[in-house]
């Protein structure tokens, strides 16, 4: 069972995800902090000399402490005391001011600067986890986690953090001042205020901490809706079925809201409350301070200094509250980030200068087998078989015996529970796997294209201003694709649109072999490339295959043996296990019947 943790350890957690350069500017923030709170405590003792003059300028001049200031400006009567001590109180109110949007300014910046480090910081370390991982989750949670789990995490987290930060230690230095001027009245009032908000986090937090809850599980519930939505689109067009996903997502988007608005009620609601008590306040000190024995005069400068530190300090403990508040509030998003950032690296993610690993003869599969999970049967068993470098290798069988499974393990994607992958006699294992994959390129039954040029989609993943354009239309050429991107009106430059809806299904093929001979592999896997098309547009693109070089060693999952006829050998899976290897013809004269009879049923549909 999962230990629960306090708000404090995660947010100790936080800071070691914290770059050094942030801590540096917090440093800087520090700083501000303390020049602004200082700023606060001169405005507010400026008030006592400025309601002085106001009320009794002659007692101004009988304090040694005003001396220097009344030799410097050559002051001899004392009403001409009060256009420099106007002047003085306003800069220093001024000066309160600006310091305090510069706080908020840099408070603010540097807060979302965390929020994007950290976003970039997940989608980094999702990035680099292995296959099994990624295929484990749920990909709604993980991008509700990088965009808007990492945003909330910054508006109900990083931001209320600093918040508290700055508030306390201005309400500090307020508390100072106000004690300094009248001890008990100061204390009095700030005793009972904290006792107020104390009481109010505790009676809050519970409700705070459900509703940070149902924010992160609804955030998630969101972006399923929306992914599941829009991606199946064109099913659901179909079959009509746009209501289901509808109520899907008002369903929970309702409910994020709701508890959003919760949690902003609860944080913003005790102000209205304190600042009617201190009101009240005001008005009881006006009336003990009117009746003591010095008079009322000598009572108004005490009570503006007071009256200015409780306008100045009681935004800043409702803005500490707040703070409070929604940290509590985000408590469940917090956990959720903190899971994200936990995920490993690899240990040599920053080289990129490995060496390939050397494939000159063949590949051995080594009675590999090969289970998802313990409680799971094995999806593989004892699989035995040798590739020569420069072969064409089929691979048929029924759904399910596992032939994407095994291309997966040839790959490096998966590690095998037994057995071993030798690549030249080299075992490929968890640690040497990108090196082996360096090698090796992809083409699935579904391209994956962007929404972007013919181009930059043959070079996948390439900067556009560093994508070789002659190599590209020599691939293009050797996929056999290159006649028909010249006859489009914008060439290499021509939008695919989202996912190659522009292309037709053998050019989506044919520019995902294209980005495959891109990347100079030396090893190609076709998981099913061409069930997916037509049996003349599959032919031809088989064509293109079989016109590509012989040093290239090529793999072929295929549903119709048809496909396979021009393979060195091939392979029939059944059951994760290998029922026979042999030629093309072989391979037919076991089962000739069956193998028609499958073909016949592919091409008809």
């Amino acid at each position: 069972m999962e230990k629960k943790q306090t708000i404090f350890s995660q947010l100790k957690q936080l800071w070691r995800h914290i770059s050094s350069k942030r801590r540096a500017q917090l440093s800087v923030l520090f700083f501000l902090i303390i020049i602004s709170a200082f700023a606060e405590v001169i405005s507010i003792g400026a008030v006592l000399p400025f309601l002085g003059v106001l009320t009794a300028p002659e007692k101004i001049m009988e304090f040694k402490a005003a001396e220097p200031f009344i030799n410097f400006f050559k002051i001899s009567e004392p009403k001409q005391l009060l256009l420099p001590i106007t002047l003085s109180f306003s800069a220093a109110i001024l000066f309160a001011g600006i310091m305090r949007l510069i706080l908020l300014w840099f408070q603010t910046r540097i807060s979302f600067a965390i929020g994007a480090d950290i976003s970039l910081s997940i989608y980094r370390r999702t990035l680099y986890q292995p296959y099994g991982v990624h295929i484990a989750r749920n990909s709604s949670e993980l991008i509700a986690g990088i965009t808007n789990k990492a945003n909330n995490l910054v508006n109900f987290a990083v931001l209320p953090i600093l918040t508290i930060f700055s508030s306390a230690f201005i309400i500090l230095t307020i508390m100072v001042m106000l004690i300094t001027i009248d001890p008990t009245i100061a204390l009095t009032a700030f005793f009972g205020f904290s006792c107020m908000y104390a009481f109010i986090i505790l009676l809050t937090k519970k409700r705070l901490f459900k509703n940070s809850q149902e924010i992160s599980y609804e955030s998630n519930q969101v972006v399923k809706a929306l992914q599941e939505g829009l991606g199946g689109i064109r099913d659901i067009l179909i079959n009509g079925n746009q209501s289901y996903y509808y109520n899907m997502y008002g369903s929970s988007d309702k409910k994020l809201r709701h508890a959003h608005a919760n949690i902003n009620v609860i944080s913003a609601s005790p102000r209205y409350i304190i600042e009617t008590l201190g009101m009240m306040l005001i008005v009881t000190l006006s009336y003990y301070l009117a009746a003591r024995p010095e008079g009322i005069e000598n009572a108004i400068p005490i009570l503006g200094a007071l009256a200015l530190g409780a306008q100045r300090m009681l935004p800043v403990l409702q803005q500490a509250y707040q703070g409070w508040s929604s940290i509590l509030g985000s408590q469940a998003t917090l956990k959720d980030v903190l899971k994200l950032l936990k995920q490993p690296l690899p240990a040599k993610i920053n080289d990129q200068n490995f060496k390939a690993l050397p494939f000159e003869e063949h590949i051995q599969l080594q009675n590999i087998s090969f289970h998802y999970t313990p409680d799971q049967p094995a999806a593989l068993q004892n699989i035995s078989v040798t590739f020569k470098k420069g072969s064409r290798i089929g691979f048929i069988g029924p759904t399910g015996c596992g032939k994407s499974t095994l291309m997966d393990l040839i790959m490096g994607l998966f590690t095998p529970n037994e057995g071993k992958l030798l690549v030249d006699g080299i075992s490929v294992t968890e640690k040497n796997s990108r090196q082996w994959q360096a090698k090796i390129a992809h083409v699935p039954q579904v391209i994956f294209l962007s929404d972007a040029s013919v181009a930059e989609n043959i070079a996948f993943g390439i900067p556009a201003e560093q994508i070789d354009f002659d190599k590209v239309k020599y691939v293009a050429k050797q996929a056999q694709i290159a006649d028909a991107i010249e006859t489009w009106e914008e060439k290499y430059e021509t939008q695919v649109g989202e996912r190659g809806v522009r292309l037709s299904g053998g050019q989506r093929q044919r520019i995902g072999i294209a980005r495959a001979l891109y990347n100079d592999a030396s090893f190609i896997v076709l998981d099913e490339a061409t069930s997916a098309l037509d049996t003349e547009t599959e032919e031809s693109v088989m064509e293109a295959l079989n016109g590509l070089s012989r040093d290239l060693t090529i793999l072929i999952v295929a549903h119709r043996l048809s496909t396979l006829k021009n393979c060195d050998k091939i392979i029939e899976l059944e059951n994760g296990k290998i029922k026979q290897v042999g030629s093309y013809d072989q391979i037919i004269k076991s089962a000739p019947n069956i193998f028609s009879k499958a073909a016949n049923k592919t091409d008809a549909n």
